[in-house]
């Protein structure tokens, strides 16, 4: 059956000073929060899906915070997800890569494209279970990179940018 997402809000940074920023190394800004709800019609198997709106244009192996003069990488961004709430008592876990579902623990950020599902363990492993409702914390912390490696003449906006695909198991 179909499942509605919704994630009221937006992260905006505001404006940081080129002054502030590290010149040899990452400045990293503050973690914020937003709240992933899933409904569904009934019961589904599903996963979220992290997509990199901005891909290629990180300074690490996460989310791209977009380019300066079409080259120079602005930074990245870490996705987490945290407190699970849902209709089921569930853990979450991850899938990398096609590889066996694994406990995801909410200090570990996740890649673009590494699913995100909330289940539990059966005999032998963990898998995703169906739910008809679910909320979980989306946590962001991004990191900007060297102010030595980025042309900082003119304003530059923090242009990171990511879709939460919701896929039918």
């Amino acid at each position: 059956s179909a499942c509605t997402p919704s994630m009221p809000g937006d992260i905006d940074y505001g404006k940081i000073a080129a002054k502030d920023l590290n010149p040899d190394s990452h400045t990293w800004l503050e973690r914020r929060t937003l709240k992933l709800s899933v409904n569904c019609e009934a019961a589904t198997l599903f996963a979220i899906n992290p997509i990199d709106n901005r891909a290629g244009t990180s300074t690490f192996a996460v989310f791209g915070l977009g380019l300066i003069n079409g080259s120079e990488k602005l930074g990245g961004y870490e996705v987490s997800f945290s407190n699970p709430v849902a209709d089921l008592p569930s853990t979450l876990l991850t899938q990398f890569e096609g590889r066996a579902w694994t406990v995801l623990d909410p200090e570990d950020s996740v890649l673009p494209n590494q699913l995100v599902a909330l289940g539990s363990r059966g005999d032998n492993s963990w898998a995703p279970h169906p739910l008809q409702d679910a909320i979980v914390d989306i946590s962001v912390r991004a990191g900007i990179a060297p102010a030595n490696t980025l042309t900082l003449t003119n304003e530059v906006a923090l242009d990171g940018s990511a879709t939460l695909e919701v896929m039918y198991l």
